[in-house]
């Protein structure tokens, strides 16, 4: 597949400079807005009840949309947990994100690239900020099919994968990247099982955050190479009374 050229966001340590990215396919890329849509229907679940597999609540929001995912990404989310060392086991942060607070995350990110880099115009920004936060347009956290998680043993002890969930480039010096070479042997492996459980399951990943994984959505379609994405925005869950 053809990779997106001349992607660029900052890096830490480098203040007031942009670094060129040329090995990741952005969600800012027309790509991705273009992949068609078949929603096939499919409810979303609450994860809570989910047997065998541990939520956290950092994300955690008064609706209950942070611990929901559609059925059938639960399922493959399941099958990629069995494929994992024994002893360890998902740590779900974040499944459904609905389009309100997605665009104030966006817009939020955008704001403090335009204070850190004012001479960028605004395709760059957009295309800065949607290397580490998605276009509220084409997310897929909206669609339901996507995931935030990390690694922990059977008691619920965070394995260490080089940088907190949602850490971002400039904090983490970049190593929030997937492949990002600067983090130890041990995240290294950590990371390696991760990302092999999931796309064995049929997840894709987001290269920029090790921690993000997607089924279903525009981007897994247009990675995966399936002819449409099966979720699209997905209905938010109605607050309990």
């Amino acid at each position: 597949m053809t990779r997106l050229q001349g992607s660029c966001r900052a890096i830490a340590g480098a203040p007031g400079t942009l670094s060129c990215v040329t090995d990741i396919i952005t969600l800012s890329d027309s790509r991705v807005a273009e992949v068609i849509e078949q929603e096939c229907g499919e409810p979303l679940v609450d994860l809570r009840g989910t047997p065998g597999l541990r939520i956290d609540l950092r994300q955690a929001d008064p609706d209950g949309s942070y611990a929901r995912l559609r059925v059938g990404a639960l399922r493959r989310l399941l099958q990629a947990q069995a494929l994992l060392p024994a002893g360890i086991r998902f740590l779900v942060v974040e499944g459904y994100r609905p389009p309100d607070l997605q665009r104030r995350y966006f817009e939020q990110y955008a704001a403090a690239l335009r204070a850190a880099h004012p001479d960028a115009g605004p395709d760059r920004i957009r295309e800065l900020a949607s290397a580490y936060i998605s276009p509220p347009e084409v997310a897929p956290h909206v669609s339901g099919g996507a995931v935030d998680l990390t690694l922990c043993t059977a008691d619920g002890t965070e394995l260490p994968l080089g940088t907190e969930v949602n850490a971002t480039p400039e904090e983490s010096a970049g190593a929030c990247r997937t492949g990002a070479p600067n983090v130890d042997a041990e995240a290294r492996a950590n990371r390696a099982s991760m990302s092999r459980a999931l796309t064995t399951a049929g997840f894709v990943n987001y290269p920029t955050e090790w921690w993000h994984w997607s089924y279903g959505d525009r981007y897994w379609a247009l990675l995966s190479g399936a002819p449409a994405a099966r979720y699209g925005p997905a209905a938010a869950p109605v607050r309990p009374a």
